[in-house]
């Protein structure tokens, strides 16, 4: 037994002195991704490079396999380093793509989501002025010499906010960031005769930064000249996706609406039910688990934000009507003890699905895996 003690204790010094070599490898890598983060500032180049992430994450998976090593593992372990390189790159200031654009005004700029935009546009060195309620009757010199101005106030506010937006500078970008976007537009063209733009930032106001977060931009009026404003984005590190504001209208009734509507009618069965969520956590799968934090996080948050993205356009109800019926029509089957339909319409899910199915249950390996350790934490 001696014997075993001494050999165990020295393999254990042994990996300790691994683990003491990595951390300060780890060190020396955070340390250079800082640098990087430094140099692309400089020169306006965006701090996320898609292209260079997946050549690493190619050449590292073959280097583990031709060595023995799970490339799957390696590549999780690059993943959270690149999230703390990132984190550490996007620390540093960014460069102003148009350093001739003499203010940046957020109006609702002390909200959440529009704090966020205020603090990206003063780090990039940009003169930002916020309106807020009480500075209305002061808005007419807020909004001199405005290059652009983004309204950041709740749905049920964007259109009186932008009634007011008749008098900007012909050349001012204007835009909103609410998540939808027909009828802002539409408003904004009738109130401003410069450039126009509709921003749905997919991200909640929780983010330190906009690195490899999504931007949904809709055309509105005069692009060449709000081109540089997402260029801007670019370079914060978020990624552009242009499409056409009735169909991000229709997109977002589910991804948004019915997925939030969903969850909270979820949320409060749990609740009617009178069920132990305790009891839940401690005895659910890591997938179940999964679910119930996804639950949990929307309660965590402002119930008025959600409201207004759920009332916000009645077209929304008639979707939600399709959702239960779909949900009834299943629930019949089950209840006619009917397998073979419910099988049947199980298989064409999945063949609509197609080659996502496969994909999206790899991608969800890594969160379940994650979901676990929490469990056991």
């Amino acid at each position: 037994m001696k014997d075993f003690d001494e050999k165990l204790t020295l393999l254990r010094d042994e990996i300790d002195d691994i683990d003491s070599q990595l951390v300060e490898l780890l060190r020396r890598r955070l340390t250079v991704t800082a640098k990087v983060g430094a140099l692309k500032s400089e020169v306006g180049m965006p701090i996320y490079a898609p292209e260079r992430e997946a050549k690493l994450f190619s050449m590292r998976r073959k280097q583990a396999m031709d060595v023995g090593l799970s490339p799957d593992l390696i590549e999780d372990v690059l993943r959270r380093l690149m999230r703390d390189s990132y984190e550490s790159q996007d620390a540093s200031g960014y460069q102003c793509i148009n350093p001739d654009c003499k203010k940046v005004v957020i109006v609702g700029g002390k909200g959440q989501l529009g704090s966020v935009f205020v603090d990206l546009f003063e780090r990039s060195g940009y003169q930002v002025a916020i309106i807020e309620q009480d500075d209305w009757p002061n808005s007419e010199n807020i909004l001199a010499g405005a290059g652009v101005v983004i309204v950041a106030v709740p749905i049920q506010l964007t259109s009186m906010v932008i009634h007011h937006l008749n008098n900007l500078p012909q050349d001012c970008i204007l835009a909103d960031i609410t998540s939808i976007k027909e009828s802002p537009i539409f408003e904004m063209m009738k109130a401003h005769s410069g450039p126009v733009i509709g921003l749905h930032p997919m991200f909640g106001p929780d983010v330190t930064g906009l690195i490899k977060q999504t931007i949904i931009a809709c055309e509105g009026r005069h692009p060449e000249k709000y081109n540089w404003l997402l260029e801007q984005f670019k370079v914060w590190g978020a990624k552009i996706y242009p499409v056409e504001a009735h169909e991000h209208d229709q997109a977002m009734s589910m991804v948004q609406v019915m997925r939030h509507f969903s969850t909270i009618a979820y949320g409060y069965h749990l609740m009617a039910e009178g069920a132990d969520i305790e009891k839940l956590v401690d005895m659910s799968s890591p997938i179940y688990r999964l679910e119930l934090i996804m639950v949990g996080r929307l309660f965590a948050q402002d119930p008025v934000l959600y409201a207004d993205i759920i009332f916000s356009n009645k077209d929304n109800i008639n979707m939600m009507k399709r959702f239960a019926y779909r949900f009834l029509e299943l629930l019949e089957d089950v209840e006619q003890d009917d397998k073979s339909a419910f099988v049947d319409m199980f298989e064409q899910v999945s063949d609509w699905f197609g080659d996502y199915a496969d994909v999206f249950l790899q991608e969800s390996k890594s969160m379940l895996l994650k979901a676990n350790e929490l469990k056991k934490h």
